[in-house]
């Protein structure tokens, strides 16, 4: 017979294989051969395609009536024999939730710390820093303008003039607002380049003003990019294949209204790069909890694309860069005209990344499993705004689980009874048929039809539960929403817990339920393996996710429960027929 237990060990060799795979999948994944350019991209293509004027400063758009001219020249990078902007320069503007650093040289986000994301669950832990621009974790948003036709425009490596060095939201604010200033006095030209933080939002608003003081017409196109090294490999796991931060995307990615949601591996970058005119869509740096996401104005055509800058020097790593460039538009003398866009720069909050643009909410990459596990989390956070605990919330969620799959679990506890009552009668045809297998497997078939009783009874329950474990199991590792979420003594759902507690109230429940269910037609090899599996299980949860484990300590308690009422109930109903 298959038993409950041996499924669970089907379930745990399946889980394992695919983790496996998931990890070849990760450190040697297939390369698709680059796709043909559409006739569109043949007939425009992608400002990506031009090379750069300087280091990460693109070209104009190609989407201009007129053919795009060379940018005007800026500045080296900084990092090409250039000094880096003094910190007691740089600009730093802060809400309720955002820390932003800005460097008056572009206007570059060189700084983002999450205020409400501390980096470890201990008291003073420094906030999560999503953008940076230190050697070793470069990461910064950058936007500026490109000019065609001779017209002068400030890219992110031009120097700004800003109003004031320190910003901060005052009690009674509801938003706080940034200003740089950029002139050209050869033609009159001046940018103003403004940063909207607003009062409980990771969303900032950009701008950039552009007023023709002169006595030509300017022409040009805004741009907004992320420019970042590939990070540093996560810290070894003994089960590496297991490693959250390894089974991660971490890399770039774009969404775009007919071609849905799109990732873009640093590998890719240079193999197949992104050639894109869109509209309506968004470009991002996804990583497991956070994201940074420009999101252009919807009404513009963007084009998006893709560049792998390559080491400065033998010590150095590429940059990869993903932008958005919108098209060319003029000015005339005596005339302003603004280009705005959306940066958000904070954790993957699924509830609300959708409402800030179509698909955001996608950069929580649940892979193959999204079509279960989206609508588990929205269960899951429904009853986490009814109980106000996330532990609570997976507790409540068993019951739910369980209560739809009762009268299931229900027919596999009544089976499970009845052969436990057939024993000695299959005590009696092992000893009859000897070794002759086959023979005992049809006398052994042919009772169990005779007693209406069906041995796969017990598969049925954990076949169904089997998408919610792989579902729930992304859910609790990817949900920003759940780390460092605290339950009783665990400090953290996302993570393992720490005094192996669950894992233990696990086994303890796998072993109440061998000793409820019948092991007939096991051989002693067999019998020895499945006494085991409770501690080959406790070993495995040691490293799962607390809230995984939590969820089957709690499915476990109620199985073990409804075996034993429902053992109980058929052994009152013998006795009293035998009275």
């Amino acid at each position: 017979m298959i038993n409950q237990t041996r499924t669970l060990l089907v379930v745990a060799l399946v889980f394992v294989v695919y983790l496996l795979w998931q990890a070849w999948q990760h450190d040697y994944p297939t390369v698709p051969p680059p796709s043909p350019p559409t006739a569109s991209a043949q007939v425009a293509p992608s400002a990506s395609a031009v090379p750069n004027t300087a280091e990460g400063v693109p070209q104009a758009s190609a989407s201009s009536a007129a053919a795009p001219q060379p940018a005007t020249a800026v500045p080296p990078a900084v990092g090409a024999g250039v000094t880096a902007t003094p910190k007691q320069d740089l600009v730093t503007a802060s809400n309720d939730l955002l820390k932003l650093t800005i460097d008056p040289r572009g206007g570059t986000i060189v700084g983002a710390a999450l205020l409400k994301y501390p980096q470890q669950v201990k008291p003073g832990s420094p906030p999560v820093q999503l953008l940076d621009d230190a050697a070793a974790n470069y990461y910064v948003a950058q936007y500026g303008l490109v000019g065609t036709n001779g017209s002068a425009a400030p890219s992110h490596l031009a120097e700004f003039t800003p109003q004031a060095i320190q910003y901060a939201l005052a009690p009674g604010q509801d938003k706080v607002v940034v200003t740089l200033d950029w002139k050209d006095p050869a033609s009159g030209v001046s940018v103003i380049k403004r940063y909207t933080l607003t009062r409980g939002s990771y969303v900032v608003q950009l701008s950039q003003q552009v007023d023709n003081h002169g006595s030509k017409t300017w022409s040009g196109s805004a741009y907004e990019q992320l420019d970042r090294i590939e990070p540093p490999p996560p810290p070894k796991h003994l089960l590496e294949f297991y490693n959250p931060d390894s089974l991660s995307f971490t890399g770039a990615a774009w969404y775009s209204p007919d071609a849905k949601f799109n990732k873009l591996k640093f590998g890719d970058f240079e193999k197949d790069p992104l050639h894109k005119n869109v509209t309506g869509g968004w470009i991002a740096m996804t990583q497991r909890f956070f994201v940074g996401a420009w999101i252009p104005d919807d009404k513009l055509a963007q084009d998006f694309s893709s560049v792998e800058i390559p080491a400065s020097d033998a010590n150095g790593k590429p940059r990869y860069l993903i932008r958005t460039i919108g098209p060319n538009f003029s000015v005339a003398p005596g005339a302003s005209a603004t280009r705005s866009a959306r940066l958000y720069v904070g954790p993957q909050l699924q509830n609300e990344l959708g409402n800030i643009a179509p698909g955001l909410n996608l950069t929580v990459d649940y892979g193959w499993s999204t079509v279960i596990a989206q609508p588990l989390f929205k269960l899951l956070s429904f009853l986490h705004d009814l109980v106000h605990n996330w532990g609570l919330a997976i507790i409540v969620l068993v019951l739910i689980i369980q209560a739809a799959i009762y009268k299931l679990t229900e027919a596999q506890y009544k089976a499970g009874a009845r052969m436990r009552k057939l024993q000695p009668r299959m005590k009696a045809l092992k000893e009859r048929f000897g070794d002759d297998k086959q023979k005992y497997q049809q006398a052994m078939m042919e009772l169990y039809k005779k007693e209406k009783i069906n041995p796969m009874a017990g598969c049925l329950p954990a076949l169904i539960t089997l998408p919610i474990f792989f579902a729930l199991y992304y859910v609790l590792i990817f949900s920003v929403e759940l780390r460092h979420a605290s339950f009783l003594w665990i400090p953290d759902l996302s993570a393992a817990d720490p005094l192996f507690i669950l894992p233990v109230l696990y086994a303890l429940t796998m072993l109440g339920q061998q000793f409820l269910t019948p092991a007939q037609g096991m051989d002693p090899t067999q019998a020895k393996i499945m006494k085991a599996m409770p501690v080959l299980f406790a070993v495995l949860f040691f490293f799962f996710p607390a809230g995984l484990t939590l969820y089957y300590v709690v499915r476990g308690i109620c199985m073990l429960a409804q075996q034993w009422y429902i053992t109980r109930k058929i052994d009152r109903a013998d006795a009293r027929a035998r009275a």
